[in-house]
């Protein structure tokens, strides 16, 4: 178990070490001081321990090192989601062999940049419904990647949020319109909420301007508990809803550890160390040659529970035993 002062330092490390590597010059491998080493392009929101660091060691397991035989040019928009067209252009610019681009505005932003870098996408998506597949029927697609949506982790949310409050009838769910399968998570999460006699309230998210509003309207509803969707919105906002959260009382799930991690009670979605691990394999078969075309669109297999103690104790819940013994992680 990791406390979440640790997790804290742990991000404030990463995000200096990512905005140092984000300027750095190119080095050329000592080796071969002539050749030019494959250059990969990475665009998200914000440098997290899952995410990039994770996806290097993915590549030095296959013999890319960074700053000897592959050079990583690392992109972040920080929470200005009108810098991802400027960075994904500059990307292109820079003759990148591949793009990694997590999430979905990064996604959007590097397909208007490029229809021919390969680009690897991670999303919390359904790329199919959303018309991002790299069909094995068009090899000229520069699409691949993977999904961390999945339509049955709605009804185990639930499910969770059901054992810290057993006696659970009135819940409100976060969701957003923006994203490409917030309306279908929406309804697979109403379906599972009509089934187990709970009455869910949506609130519903659209921009970054939303946020303050539909806490009060969280507010006014007074649930007994909460559940959020997965969407780059609220997980942009994360610290500020599980702070909401914690001084209303209110028990939620989340879709991502993240969310536990800025102090949320439970969340349960996708391993993202296991995401990127994958996106390591899919980056490195394209360096070696392999067209996106021939890789299609892979769906997250790894999934994790968090469960945050401290916030259960400022609530007050009870955590069950049970449910700390499935737990992936608890945050002390």
């Amino acid at each position: 178990m990791r406390r979440a002062s640790a997790r804290r330092i742990a991000r404030a490390g990463f995000a200096l070490l990512a905005g140092a590597l984000s300027v750095a010059a190119p080095r050329s491998p000592a080796a071969q001081p002539d050749t030019r080493i494959p250059w990969v392009g990475f665009l998200a929101n914000e440098p997290t321990p899952d995410s990039a660091p994770v996806l290097r060691e993915g590549l030095r397991e296959r013999k890319w090192v960074e700053g000897q035989s592959v050079k990583i040019w690392y992109r972040y928009v920080q929470g200005k989601p009108e810098l991802y067209q400027q960075h994904a252009d500059d990307l292109v610019r820079l003759n990148v062999a591949v793009i990694v681009a997590v999430g979905p505005q990064a996604i959007e932003a590097a397909r208007k940049a490029t229809k021919t870098v390969p680009i690897v996408m991670v999303s919390i998506d359904d790329l199919a419904a959303a018309g991002l597949t790299g069909e094995p029927t068009n090899p000229e697609t520069n699409l691949t990647g993977l999904t961390t949506f999945a339509p049955e982790l709605s009804a185990r949310r639930l499910d969770l949020l059901r054992q810290v409050v057993p006696k659970l009838t009135r819940a409100v769910v976060l969701w957003s319109s923006t994203s490409a399968t917030g309306a279908a998570d929406l309804r697979t999460t109403q379906a599972a909420a009509k089934a187990r006699g709970v009455e869910l309230t949506p609130i519903e998210i659209t921009a970054e301007s939303d946020v303050r509003e539909a806490l009060s309207q969280v507010g006014k509803s007074n649930p007994q508990g909460l559940i959020v969707l997965p969407d780059a919105i609220t997980l942009a906002n994360r610290q500020r809803i599980a702070k909401f959260m914690s001084r209303g009382k209110l028990p939620a799930v989340f879709p991502s550890r993240d969310f536990a991690d800025a102090g949320g009670l439970l969340a349960y979605g996708a391993n993202w160390t296991d995401v990127f691990r994958q996106t390591a394999e899919l980056v490195d078969r394209i360096l070696r040659g392999a067209k996106p075309a021939e890789l299609g669109i892979r769906r997250a297999s790894r999934f994790e529970l968090v469960v945050n103690l401290r916030a259960a104790r400022a609530i007050p819940v009870i955590v069950p035993s049970s449910l700390l013994q499935r737990a992936d992680r608890v945050i002390e």
